[in-house]
Parts: C-alpha cells; structure tokens; sequence
C-alpha cells in the first residue's frame, strides 16, 4: 500500500503540472479571444465532461491521469473562423504557446519559494574528512587547508551551491593542489575556509560526482552486504543533508537563483548526451519519471515540493527546445510566418510535428528499457 501511495503521488505531481501547463495555454487563449473546443484533465476516454451553453467550451476529466490538452480550433489545420488558431496573428499564438511553460515555471518558482521558507535550502554537509594522501605530499598542508566535520557547504568560489553541478562548475579545470575558498556554515557562524583539492577537476559529465567529493577530501564509509566469501564492501562519501534558513529576501533571491540552475542542468545534461560524454542509460522515460518521482516525493513534505518544482522547470523548459511537436517548434513555425508573412503549408508542419512526436514517444520508451537491460 505504500509502494501504490508513493506512485499515486507521482501520477498526482506529473497530473498537476501537465494540467498546470495546459491551462496556461487555456487562460492566455482566453485572453487573446481564441476559440477554444475542449480543455481536457488526462488522456483517453471521457469520464466526466461539461459544455458551456454561452461558448461550446467542453470541460472534460479522462482516463489516462498522465497527460491532458487544451484543444484550439483550427490548430492543426485552416479553418474560416476567424477565432481559429491559425488564424490569429502570429505574435498572439507565441504568446499562447510560451504561456503554457510560463505557467509551469511560475508554479515550480512557488514551490521553491515556499519549501525554502518553511524547510530550508537543502545544504550537503560534511561527516568526516579524509586523511591527507601517501604519496610523498605535504601532509600537513592538505591538513592545515581542509574542510572539517560537520562544516555546511554554503558557496564554493563565491557561487552558491543547490546541486553538485554547481560544485562541479565552480571547480570545473582546477588541478590537485589549487587553494580554493569553500564558505561553509561552522558553529552557526559562516566564514570561509581555504581547501587545497586533492584531485584534478577535470569532469567529463555531470555524473563524476565521486572526483568532485574526492577533490574537496570528502572522507568515505563502506557498507558491507554478504557474509564469508560473498561479502562485499561499497564505500560512499561521508555527507549528509542539512537544511539552512535564511532571512526572507535572500530566501526569495536563492530561489530565483536555484530555478535558474535547474534549467541549466536540462542544457548542461543534453550537450553531454550530444558529445557523447553521458550514456542514453543515464536518461528515463515516464516510467522511470514516475519510479524516481514516487521515491524521493515519499521521503518527507521537503522532498515532495522539491521534486515537484524540479518537474516544473523541467517541463518548462523542455517544452521550449525547438523540437518537433514541443511548443519550442510551434513558435518557430510562428517566427517564420510573422518574418516572411507567409506560413508554412498547414499539411507540411503538421506532418513535422507528428514525425516529432513519434520520436519523442519511441526515443521515451527506449530509455526506459535501457533501464531494465
């Protein structure tokens, strides 16, 4: 039962922000005086539906709890309303489709907002530091600058750090050796300690979290599974999770800042897929969304609106890379109308976005089954 609860949360948090998307499109439609036929809640077939007597609007909830739509008239072809989509001048349909990501943003900013208020900005803090290296170094030097047990990692460099991508930026092309300033939260006061790394940080991908830890003399700890000759040790970094209040407006800017550096990741994961610095296995699809998303959303109240914003972002800005089928490429298609005043034939873009949206289906069901091969 707690397995079917934590997917229920999952199928809900996805459900809201696709629902949330969609209605941005909705309220922005409306304002624009668009025709709009149906505003759907989920996929397949109508379990619910109502009609407005004074616009034809159906509201409807559906089967399927993993999607939802908003259908225009006349969106996909011509039509002679002059309400229809396609119809309305260039500018006003970019401002549809850009409200849809808009709304998903705007929702995810607020749960940031609210989950660094009331929780605490999610800090990695240090459980044991790792001896000085064998190999003929200074030894006391590596002592002398070095982080110390239980010191909260605030900023590394003078950027603020929410995700290790921003550690790993902040050190990104430093050598063992290099003296860095790590500000970190000792004794309830912060100051700034110098680290002499202990490791080069040269990170291929956003997954070399390992020489990250290592260059800062993060100390490890081995669990050991098995008995006898079976017996197995893994080690893992000695760090924790710590949460840190702030006052109010360095809460409200940490939190504009923390939804900017999630978009970041989104670019920073996708050039690595394209130089091939980052394997299609360490991609998921819905299912693989839903299994992490359940887990993490479970854990506590903190988890759950992480995980949610980070979904939001995620889904605002996936939804604006110019692919195929994605309101990206729609406002594309909108750009080159509104340039040479002239729109792609109907029947052409059409055919691109369904090509789109078959790739994006077949390319999310492949990395899902890379993860069970």
């Amino acid at each position: 039962m707690t397995t079917i609860g934590s997917v229920l949360l999952a199928i809900l948090i996805l459900l809201v922000m696709i629902t949330v998307h969609e209605f941005g499109h909705y309220l922005a439609g409306k304002a624009l005086k668009f025709k709009i036929n149906e505003f759907a809640i989920g996929f397949g077939p109508r379990l619910f539906k109502r009609a407005s007597k004074r616009t034809g609007e159906v509201f409807s909830v559906r089967a399927l709890p993993l999607g939802g739509f908003c259908a225009f008239e006349g969106e996909d072809e011509d039509d002679a309303s002059p309400d229809a989509f396609n119809n309305k001048a260039p500018w006003k349909r970019i401002i549809v489709l850009i409200a849809g990501p808009l709304m998903n943003y705007i929702l995810a900013l607020l749960l940031i907002i609210i989950s660094l208020s009331v929780f605490g900005q999610m800090t990695y803090k240090v459980g044991s530091v790792a001896p000085p290296p064998e190999d003929g170094a200074d030894a006391g030097q590596y002592i002398e600058y070095s982080l110390k047990e239980d010191d909260i990692i605030l900023r590394i460099e003078g950027r603020n750090i929410y995700l290790t991508t921003d550690a790993m930026s902040a050190l990104s092309g430093k050598s063992e050796g290099d003296i860095v300033g790590v500000t970190v939260l000792r004794g309830g006061a912060e100051q700034t300690a110098q680290v002499m790394l202990r490791g080069d940080c040269n990170f291929s991908s956003s997954q070399e979290t390992s020489k990250l830890w290592h260059a800062l003399g993060i100390g490890t700890y081995g669990v050991t599974t098995g008995e006898g000759d079976e017996a197995k040790t893994t080690y893992y970094y000695d760090l924790g999770v710590e949460s840190c209040r702030f006052g109010f407006f360095r809460t409200l800017g940490h939190a504009f800042e923390y939804s900017w550096r999630i978009a970041g990741t989104i670019f920073k994961v996708l050039g690595e897929l394209l130089t091939g610095h980052l394997g299609l296995e360490a991609m998921g699809g819905p299912v693989t969304t839903i299994k992490l998303t359940s887990q993490i959303a479970s854990r506590s109240a903190q988890n759950f609106f992480e995980i949610a914003a980070y979904i939001g972002v995620n889904l605002a800005v996936f939804n604006l890379l110019p692919i195929p089928a994605l309101d990206g490429s729609k406002v594309i298609f909108c750009l080159i109308e509104w340039i040479f005043r002239k729109p792609v034939p109907r029947k052409v873009e059409a055919v691109i976005h369904a090509i789109g949206f078959f790739a994006i289906l077949g390319f999310a069901i492949l990395v899902d089954i890379l993860q069970f091969v």
